[in-house]
């Protein structure tokens, strides 16, 4: 995908109940979106925070993620079978469904998004919230490429044996996701009838029990 991420993390509200300018700008990139965000479904009562946005190359948003429960942290060094590393999180991805298109300048075709490209973000998603502590920075560096190729592979392969087929609710009607495990968490990926790709991903928290439906009003995560 030849898009650009821009960070929004999550921002306090001020005193008076009222958003706070850095909580403002963020919410702001999802509301540029020209499609439905999706998260967990009501559920879940947990904590719900914004992470980021990716737009294209002409700025149109393309893609955002929506994080529920613990919040954790980049900077947190996992060590599987570590249970005090092991934050319950679910993140669930959007991507717009968008057919091979022209670029902005017209000289050539902009990639297509699929159920692939929700995958390969779930993917690498989980991956920035699974630094190995056993590693030095060098090596560290060379393990995230390794690990981001895989995703890659993995998510342009999900008839492959890496793969099962897990169903679970979207807006109410069951839908069909490719699932995987591995030692750092869970990843899923399918598609809506919303015309939306979702990925999600996690850890500490089971899959199995998940559901998903459109967000009614995105400020209320800000």
């Amino acid at each position: 995908m030849e898009t650009t991420s821009q960070a929004v993390a999550q921002a306090p509200a001020a005193e008076d109940g009222q958003q706070v300018p850095s909580a403002r700008r963020a919410v702001d990139g999802y509301l540029r979106a020209p499609f439905a965000w999706y998260g967990l479904d009501e559920a879940f009562t947990g904590p719900r925070w914004l992470m980021q946005v990716g737009t294209g190359a002409d700025g149109t948003v393309e893609y955002g993620s929506i994080g529920h429960g613990d919040e954790p942290s980049p900077r947190t060094e996992y060590a599987a079978g570590n249970d005090e590393a092991k934050e319950k999180f679910a993140v669930v991805v959007t991507v717009a469904a968008n057919p091979v298109r022209r670029s902005p300048d017209g000289t050539g075709l902009l990639e297509a998004t699929s159920v692939s490209s929700a995958a390969w973000l779930a993917g690498v998603g989980l991956l920035s919230f699974a630094r190995p502590g056993q590693l030095d920075h060098s090596l560290r560096d060379d393990w995230l490429e390794q690990q981001t190729e895989t995703a890659w592979e993995l998510a342009d392969d999900l008839t492959g044996p890496a793969w099962s087929t897990l169903s679970l609710p979207v807006d109410g009607a069951l839908t069909s996701f490719h699932y995987r495990e591995s030692e750092f968490g869970w990843v899923l990926a399918g598609s809506t009838q919303a015309g939306v790709h979702v990925g999600a991903y996690g850890r500490g928290m089971s899959a199995y029990g998940l559901g998903f439906a459109a967000i009614q009003d995105i400020t209320a995560y800000a």
